[in-house]
């Protein structure tokens, strides 16, 4: 039998610079590490590119003047309220400069103790020590200043409540309250900077009478002065390039994953799967974040990654259909029953406690972990052997 399951390996790359031709360079790196390891692909192998390269590759950059123009022509003039962004310096600063700058006053509700991704505005254990254990009031600043004295990210100890405030200057006011239509008592006008709970927010807002609500996905949808942009997700899934400048979601990725397969099977003559993707979904069970500040894990990737794993709990069958053999008799009932599984294994006892998540975020997860957010310089993932079984020899 073999030996060797699924394999998810890191593979380098050069510095991407806008108008590269990513296809290529990754074709390229990844033929290079086929080589050097000695590595036999299959169809089914899957290639997965970071988002960050691909937008890198396309030049899509804004600007915090960009943002503040599409925000002013958008909402006006008066203040604007922004409710629940994420604490993240390379997440929201600029994407908030760039409100800022287009608006007269914010009005910027924060949630606590966590954010939608779960980072702490404070520990949440200091806030129970101080008896705040009801998190449905609402505090001023200054209010929630008194209480806890100092507010600091248990991790970073960044004060996301100072940071925000610094940057908008003295046309920011911020509160501090779990319910979103807190905001209506300070505008009607109202950005909502949650990511994966942002149309819920905005129905509830409009039908409690906002006069004008719009989300992140809706602020550089479209070009600002030959910007770059995103039709679909805006300024969601953006990062902070420079002091100025955000990297917005890459665009066209659809187009760029067809591209990629199309020449990796000329190249390779294997038909691989190809996937682009961004945060991961899981959760540190430690520090509580929730990785997932993208709105999608993989925005494009190719038919063959559509779906949900369809595998028996091998744990499952082990302990009961063949709990009674042992060794090669074992091994062999085990391969017959895998070879013989159903097409469709939803809500049978066989699959119990196998991961009811799509593929793409499974895949994303795994390339995410594996390329890491740091100086590894593996912006491309190569994963082996993901779709074997126990049965395949």
């Amino acid at each position: 039998m073999k030996f060797i399951g699924t394999t998810s390996r890191g593979i380098k790359a050069p510095i991407i610079r806008a108008g590269d031709d990513l296809v290529d360079i990754t074709v390229e790196s990844v033929m290079n590490a086929v080589k050097e390891a000695n590595i036999t692909l299959k169809d089914r192998d899957i290639v997965a590119v970071t988002e960050a390269v691909v937008a890198k590759s396309q030049g899509n950059f804004a600007t915090i003047d960009d943002i503040a123009q599409d925000v002013r022509n958008k909402l006006g003039e008066g203040t604007i309220g922004v409710i629940f962004p994420i604490l993240s310096r390379n997440r929201f600063s600029n994407i908030l400069k760039g409100i800022a700058k287009g608006c007269d006053k914010i009005v910027l509700q924060l949630s606590y103790p966590f954010d939608e991704v779960g980072n702490p505005l404070i520990s949440i254990d200091r806030l129970y020590d101080l008896g705040i254990t009801n998190f449905n009031q609402t505090f001023t600043e200054k209010e929630f200043y008194d209480i806890a004295k100092e507010v600091k990210h248990p991790f970073t100890d960044m004060d996301y409540i100072k940071l925000y405030k610094d940057i908008c200057g003295d046309k920011c006011e911020i509160i501090l309250s779990n319910d979103p239509t807190t905001i209506l008592n300070y505008s009607k006008k109202i950005i909502s900077a949650d990511i994966h709970s942002r149309f819920r927010n905005k129905d509830l807002l409009l039908k409690k009478g906002a006069e004008k609500v719009i989300c992140l996905h809706e602020i550089l949808n479209e070009s600002i002065n030959g910007s770059g942009f995103n039709e679909k997700y805006g300024v969601l899934g953006s990062n902070l390039s420079t002091d100025n400048v955000l990297k917005l979601f890459p665009r066209n990725t659809e187009e760029f994953v067809q591209k990629l397969q199309k020449r990796l099977n000329e190249v390779s003559g294997v038909k691989m799967e190809c996937m682009v993707y961004g945060d991961g979904a899981f959760k540190d069970p430690v520090g509580g974040i929730w990785e997932l500040a993208d709105p999608v894990v993989s925005p494009a990737y190719t038919s063959g990654l559509e779906g949900t794993p369809n595998e028996l709990k091998l744990k499952y069958i082990a302990d009961n259909q063949i709990g009674d053999l042992n060794g090669e008799e074992a091994i062999k009932a085990m391969k017959s029953l895998i070879s013989q599984k159903s097409k469709d294994l939803k809500n049978k006892n066989e699959s119990l406690g196998t991961t009811p998540r799509r593929l793409t975020d499974l895949l994303g997860s795994l390339s995410d972990l594996t390329s890491g957010s740091g100086d590894k310089g593996t912006p491309i993932v190569l994963i082996t052997g993901y779709f074997d079984n126990y049965a395949d020899d």
